[in-house]
């Protein structure tokens, strides 16, 4: 099984990418959170899932290893298959997608493209306890916590830091600060990240 590939990347859009290793180019199908944390860049390195079927052979990159974790969790469940798990991945951040599966709301999912009522319960019906299991952790959404938070997150984006460690920063800030200002806020997660 391929764990990994980390190679210069030839060609990138929002669903796709060929990286180059070796004089071989690999097509990857990928989300756009991993898009999101590639872009830009000359070389990446994508944890890869392969799905190999009668009549195709696919890879499935993703940027960080708990994305590709709850990849797997997704396509376990009945009536998912990768690229509908790839779809869900793409609407939400991991950390979004592990508070509403651990939150039990199945109205988020079902904003999904391909997901209704039924698939969206059974997702997290089948999930939830495998969710805390696997260590993926669940962050608190970060837009429920306060102004200050969600501003602070916006600055560090805008900063060039990515959105998923950015949230995780302002998150365990707020955590063990809640009253702090938006600039207390940057200056430590700055440190963090």
């Amino acid at each position: 099984m391929i764990d990994y590939i980390k190679g210069d990347i030839a060609e990138l859009t929002p669903t796709s990418a060929t990286l180059e290793t070796h004089g071989i180019g690999y097509f990857i199908n990928i989300s756009l959170n991993t898009y999101t944390s590639i872009s830009g860049q000359k070389s990446a390195k994508l944890y890869i899932y392969e799905a190999i079927r009668e009549d195709a052979y696919q890879l499935y990159g993703f940027s960080e290893k708990q994305e590709r974790e709850l990849f797997i969790l997704l396509i376990s469940v009945s009536g998912i298959g990768a690229s509908t798990g790839r779809m869900i991945l793409s609407s939400m951040t991991v950390q979004e997608l592990t508070n509403v599966i651990a939150s039990g709301n199945s109205d988020i999912l079902k904003t999904v493209k391909g997901i209704g009522t039924k698939t969206a319960q059974r997702v997290i019906v089948d999930l939830k306890d495998k969710i805390k299991v696997s260590g993926i952790e669940s962050v608190e959404m970060f837009a429920k916590t306060s102004q200050a938070g969600e501003e602070a997150i916006a600055a560090l984006v805008m900063l060039g830091f990515p959105q998923q460690a950015s949230q995780k920063a302002v998150s365990k800030i707020l955590k063990d600060k809640p009253d702090n200002t938006v600039e207390q806020i940057i200056k430590t997660a700055l440190k963090m990240l």
